[in-house]
Order: C-alpha cells, then structure tokens, then sequence
C-alpha cells in the first residue's frame, strides 16, 4: 500500500485550468480518469487526510504510485477526452456499466449498395443505421415481417444475394412480393436504396406521412375501380398499423427522447434507458454497475451519458435526454451532446406530466432489475461458498459460518420499539426461522440497550432448551439478563402464514434440512431463574425442534461498536463464547468486532461483504415491517379491543347502529341490547368496558384556541 504522500505534486506544479488527471500504479497501469474544471482544487481533495476520504477514494489513492494530468481548452474538451481515456485505458477504478446480454438492434446497412435489413448485436458499425435495442430478436423480426409488405427492402444474407444473382432466379421472398429482388434487376439500386431509406424514416417515427399515402392511393384506386390494387393497399395500410401498435404511445407530443433511470445500493447500480422516438418507446436497454469510486447519482448519470453516446452522431443522440439527476456540470454535457448531435439538445428532470409519469416507469424497471441481478448473483451455490469462506477469513472464524442470525432493531421516535431476527443458511434466507420481539424491558429510545435485551432473550431460551434435553447442566446461580425469550411480546413468523403465533404457546414447523451446530465445547453457566413467563410450555414437548433451539456461528448485529458490545455483553452474560458476533455499519459499510478499535473493511468486491450486506438488509425490512404494523394496530385500536367475546362483527354492528363510539359510551345498557346479536351480558361487558376506558382528549383549533366536539371515530 502506497503512502499518497509520496507522490503527492507540489500545489504549485498544478494548474488552476480545465483538464484530465490519471492516475497510475506502481506498473504504471492507469487505475482512474478523471475531469475537473479546475485541477488544482480536485486534484488537492485527493491528498488530504485519509480518514477523511471516502473508502474507496482511499483505497484508490493506496493503490496509486503517480499522478499526472493534461490541460485542455474547455470543459467540453475535458469530458470527451475522459471518456476517451477510459474507454482506452479501462481503470480499475472508474464506473463501467456492463449489460448481462447482448442487446439486439434491428439495422439498416446504408453503407452496402443494396442495403439490407438484418438482426444486429455487437459493437456498432460505421454506415449502418440502427434501431433499438430491443429486448427479444423475435419482437424485431415480426416487426420486419410486417413493413416488408411496405418495404419489400432486401433482408437475405451476401451468399443467398450472390447465389440468386448468378442463376438469375429470387429468393421465397421474392416471390411472394416480400422483397423487391434487387438481385435479379427488378429495381435499380436507386430505386432500391429509396426504399430503404423510407424504412429507416418510418423505423425513425415518421410514420403518419406514409400511412397517409397509403390511404390516399387506396381511395383513388377505389374511385379508377382497380379494386385488387385498393385492396392491396388497404392490406399495406394495416400492416403499418399493427407495427405501430405494436409500440404504444407514450408522450402524446410525438417526442423523441431517452429517458434514463438509476437504482442504486452502496456496491452497485442499475441502469434502465428507454428510447422514445415519436412518442413510441422503440427499445430498451438495462446496465449493471459496481460502484467502485465515491459516485452519487449526478455523477452515475454522467457515466451513463458517456458511454450512451460516446459513439454517436447526428440522430441517434434525441432532442431530448430525461434523467433522474443532473450532472454535476450540466451545461458542459449539454454543450457535449448538443456537438454530437449537431443541433440543440434538452438535458432536464421531468416535473410533471406523461413524461414524469414514464419517468417512474423507467424507475421501476431499473429497481426490478437490481433485485433481479442480486437474485442471480445470489443463488450462485460457488459464489455462496465464497461469500462464506471470506467472512470466515475476514473475521478469523475456524469454519465457514453455515448459519448467520442478524438482529435489528426499529422505533419511530422512540414508540412501538421492536426487534427483529433473520436467519440465513448456507448463504440463503430461511424466513420460517425468522422472529419478531417487542421491547418491554424500558421504555424510550435506546438502541444498544435493546439489542443487550433481545440477544439476552433470544440465547437465554436457547440454553433452557439444551437444559430441558439434557445438553446442558443447571448451574446454581440465578443472575441473567433481562426478560427470557418466551415472553409474549416474542413472536414467531412464517412469512406464508396470515399473522405472527406467540412464541410461547403456537406450534412449531419442523425442520426442512440438518442445520450445523456451534463448533467447540459448551461451557456450563449459570442460567437465570426461570419467572413464569419464561417456563417451557408442555405442548412443545413434541420431539420436534425447538423455536431457538439452533445456535448459529455467527451473530450480525446491524450498528456498529456499541451495538457489538451489547450483544457480546449479552452473551458473556449467558456463558456463550464459542458464536462469533460482528456489527455492519452502513453508513462506510465497515465491519466491526468486538473489543477492536477498528473495524474490519472488506473489499468493495468481496462477496462476503455482498451477503453480510443482504442479510443486514433483509432484518432492517423485517424489523420496519413489524414496527408499521404494529404502529397501524396501535392507531387503529379502540376501547371494544378490551371486551372479552366481542367480535369484529359485532364491533361492526355496535358501531353502526350507534354511529360512533362516544354515542355508544352514552348509550344504556338496555339500548346496547337493541343491536341484533348482543345479549345482555355482553352489553354488560361493553358498558364497563367503555367507563373504564378514558376519553380522548378533545380537538384543538390551533390556529383560534377553539376546543372542537369530536366524534371519536367510526372504526372501532
């Protein structure tokens, strides 16, 4: 690792002008490009302190042996000539966008004396006209096969031209009026190469001026009574139609624009364009990206303009370019494209209207796209066990960690504090292990207290049933953490099943596969004095296994040092001191362990950072899943909530028949009795149930002092 301090330029061998910077390592290999308006300043920002650089900015610094730099006239200047030098240097340490697939175009080769049309993937080629991408090679050749009725445009290979041309006999296509058969002379190349060039302005969105013709030589060839030739043209007319509606409208302005989407995590990024050409989303193409400088948004934008038309010219860079974010010098890039165009072009985020609408669209594709790729990178069996190995490496772990349990914690301002627990296996998820705490040891905000309690509830159930089997001897002492985690605040989810079953008393699915065991001996603690909240209940004493009874290798609190410490607290108190704990800080996504004063950093490739990553993700959306619900229940509770036997039918009925539920607390016991279905008792119940029950506090004008009359609601 290099010091940056060894090459660091003086300030005053530095300009103060517009230009491009490399930087290079010690094999002289180029590792980063980059562009400033002025170099002095940005070239300065990497040499500071390195613990007041990004990560990544950090780790590319270390790893460069040089820096160097070319002054340039322009901003303009300077952005064609990065992508330039990355595109010719690759840097290690520059976004490039990679697609999963090769995407097809359907193009027009203008540059042949017979321009053909043909199904093209692969890097453009000069003189070919190109349309798309598309998503399947199929949607390009129904469409062909439908304008060729229109424009019977060459379509056959060299060999099948040259062949033709020498026994002087066409292809099927020719035949059936598909093709003009330019290879037997029935048209002239001129003749020929107007019928391409027609195509590619109808491919281009003109398509009114042709449909138009069409319909006019119909009627006029209905009025000579050449009635074959009408038909024929009306069959033309269609097949435009059905080609257009194979791309529906979009932007009613007939507009031709791209529209480009980000989304994006800390590791990577999702890229979606759709191509609109006359209102028409003629293609669309997907990215993927590691995210392996210190980039936001603006800056995945400009990436992403680069690489789109670094290479074009003239049309194929649109009117207008819709994003998501402006880049950080948004008139040198619209200076940029507007040179490759060769005219004005319109560089801005959609406020309203059919293209914010589309806007989100493209949105939704980009984020459907990035869970797709950590789908698939996910399920990999290799990539798994390599995700495993470097945690184990990373944390010095003796085995791969088989099962990671990571715990999280959720409020909204300090209410309805909650917790939640996911287990993964072998690298995935396995959501019927998942659980769900409530926190009732305090009340208020503190995260590291209530991590201590839920790793104390969660561990201390797990040695009760080891104790139970016979795995572990019942020390003397009584001392322990806080509430066990039989408490009925715990709950057990399955994902599947319509609502959480009390940990304590619901049953238990059995186990789908072996689950490995804590490696080492088990040393024999003294385990707290069960209270009755924390006894076994008898009707899980089916042989099958326990909610808890699984310990995993390693325990992910999500947070960082005092969180670990919390939880390493927890289980020190329990005797536990062969399950591995770490913390994921997501702000710098470092890793952390317990009693170290610096965390852990993996590389920004590493696929254990990937999976520890997920699994943090995955409590986070289990814990602020619980944490809604159970703030909606709390909201939506009501007095009749209390009443024994009393249904959300019957709530129903209570409340429609009075109106409300302040019009029910004045309501006689007899006059409860008159709603169908409750009886004397039960209105009883539901006259003590609403005495007993304190009003809200009344509504408050705060703009006069005004105390309002409330009705206290018609939902129950």
């Amino acid at each position: 690792m290099a010091d940056p301090s060894s090459y660091r330029p003086s300030p005053g061998q530095i300009p103060d002008s517009p230009g491009v910077y490399k930087f290079r390592d010690e094999h002289r290999r180029v590792i980063y490009v980059g562009k400033a308006k002025n170099l002095r300043q940005r070239v300065a920002n990497y040499f500071q302190d390195l613990a007041g650089l990004h990560p990544r900015t950090r780790s590319m610094v270390t790893t460069a042996a040089s820096v160097e730099w070319t002054v340039v006239s322009t901003e303009v200047e300077a952005l064609q000539l990065e992508y330039t030098w990355i595109k010719e240097f690759d840097p290690r340490f520059n976004v490039k966008y990679r697609d999963d697939k090769s995407y097809p175009y359907l193009a027009v080769t203008l540059n042949e004396e017979f321009p053909r049309v043909q199904v093209m993937r692969g890097a453009k080629k000069k003189g070919v006209r190109y349309f798309g991408p598309y998503g399947h090679a199929w949607a390009i050749r129904e469409t062909v096969d439908l304008m060729l009725r229109v424009f019977p445009v060459r379509t056959c290979s060299a060999g099948v031209f040259k062949n033709a041309a020498r026994t002087g006999r066409p292809c099927l296509l020719g035949y059936i009026d598909k093709c003009s058969a330019p290879c037997v002379g029935r048209v002239t190349p001129e003749e020929h190469r107007e019928l391409a060039e027609d195509f590619c302005d109808f491919m281009a969105g003109r398509t009114g001026t042709y449909i138009r013709r069409l319909e006019k030589d119909m009627t006029q060839a209905a009025e000579e009574m050449e009635y074959e030739r009408a038909a024929r043209l009306r069959d033309d007319a269609g097949a435009l139609k059905r080609a257009m509606e194979k791309s529906a409208v979009v932007l009613a302005d007939a507009t031709d624009a791209d529209l480009i989407a980000v989304a994006e995590d800390e590791l990577e990024a999702a890229l979606q364009i759709f191509h609109v050409r006359g209102g028409r989303v003629r293609g669309q193409r997907g990215w993927v990206t590691d995210k392996v400088e210190a980039v936001d948004t603006s800056g995945l934008v400009e990436h992403a303009l680069q690489q789109l038309y670094g290479e074009e010219r003239g049309d194929a860079v649109p009117k207008e370019v819709l994003v998501p974010a402006l880049p950080e010098d948004t008139e040198a890039v619209s200076q940029w494209l507007a040179e490759r165009r060769g005219s004005q072009v319109s560089l801005r985020i959609p406020q309203r209207g059919d293209k914010k609408d589309l806007m989100a669209t493209v949105q939704r594709n980009a984020q459907q796209a990035l869970g797709l790729h950590k789908t698939k990178r996910a399920s990999d069996l290799t990539t798994r066990s390599r995700a495993l190995e470097e945690i184990a490496e990373a944390l010095g772990l003796d085995t791969a960690p088989l099962r990671i349990e990571c715990y999280d914690i959720s409020h909204l301002q300090g209410d309805d504090v909650v917790a939640s627990m996911v287990v993964f296996e072998d690298g995935l998820a396995r959501k019927s292990e998942y659980r769900r705490f409530q926190i009732k040891g305090f009340e208020g905000q503190d995260d590291v207290r209530s991590m201590h309690e839920v790793i104390g509830r969660r561990f201390k159930r797990y040695l009760q049933d080891k104790e139970r089997t016979g795995e572990w001897e019942q020390a003397p002492s009584v001392t322990g953490p806080g509430p066990a985690a039989t408490d009925p605040a715990t709950t057990a989810t399955d994902p599947a099943a319509t609502g959480p079953v009390p940990a304590a008393t619901g049953s238990v699915p059995a186990a789908t596969g072996p689950v490995p065991a804590a490696t080492g001996p088990v040393p024999a603690p003294a385990l707290p004095a069960a209270s009755p909240a924390d006894e076994i209940d008898p009707r899980e004493d089916d042989g099958r296994p326990k909610r808890f009874a699984y310990p995993p290798q390693l325990v992910v609190v999500d947070g960082g040092q005092p969180q670990v410490a919390a939880a390493k607290r927890a289980l020190d108190e329990l005797g536990i001191d062969d399950i591995a704990v770490c913390g994921l800080a997501k702000r710098l996504e470092e890793v952390w362990l317990p009693d170290d004063d610096d965390p852990v950093v993996l590389p920004r490739s590493s696929e254990g950072l990937y999976l520890l990553q997920r699994v943090r993700d995955e409590a986070h959306r289990f814990a602020i899943t619980y944490q809604r619900a159970k703030r909606a229940k709390r909201i939506r509770s009501s007095p009749l909530d209390d009443v024994a036997g009393l249904g959300e039918t019957r709530k129903q009925a209570l409340i429609k028949h009075f109106g409300s539920v302040k019009k029910l607390r004045q309501a006689t016991i007899e006059e409860i009795c008159e709603v169908p279905g409750i009886g004397r008792r039960t209105a009883e119940s539901v006259a003590v149930a609403l005495a007993s029950a304190a009003p809200a506090a009344p509504a408050v004008n705060t703009a006069t002092g005004e105390i309002m009359e409330e009705d206290d609601g018609g939902t129950p």
